[in-house]
């Protein structure tokens, strides 16, 4: 069965950086356009990241662009999102999330089909 189990969160105060990572297994990761998808209280599911089946294209939600790096090793099976620069509006849940295709450029929540529960970030002034 498909699993996606999320781990790198924490507390950190902005300006700071942070590093989630994303274990993937039961599917073939290779195959799959991946994503990170942030919740925070009062607000929809935003995708913040989005990268391509092999690992080469990828796409950011404006709050994200020029501080987010998402990236994905098809060989350990891990999804990434380095967190740069770090802003309070960044806190919230992330949930690692596997796309039903191998490249979309729209970033969609509708687009994913499998979430992990999520590592919560909280970002402190």
């Amino acid at each position: 069965q498909v699993q996606l189990a999320e781990s790198g969160g924490g507390s950190v105060q902005a300006g700071g950086s942070l590093r989630l990572s994303c274990v993937a297994s039961g599917y073939t990761v290779a195959q799959s356009s991946m994503g990170w998808i942030r919740h925070s209280p009062g607000k929809q599911y935003e995708v913040v990241a989005a990268i391509d089946s092999a690992g080469v294209t990828t796409n950011y939600a404006d709050s994200a662009k020029g501080r987010f790096t998402i990236s994905k090793d098809n060989v350990k099976k891990i999804l990434y999102l380095e967190m740069n620069n770090v802003k309070p509006e960044d806190t919230g849940m992330y949930s690692c999330a596997r796309g039903q295709y191998y490249w979309r450029a729209s970033l969609a929540p509708g687009d994913f089909d499998k979430w992990g529960q999520g590592t919560q970030v909280t970002v402190s002034s």
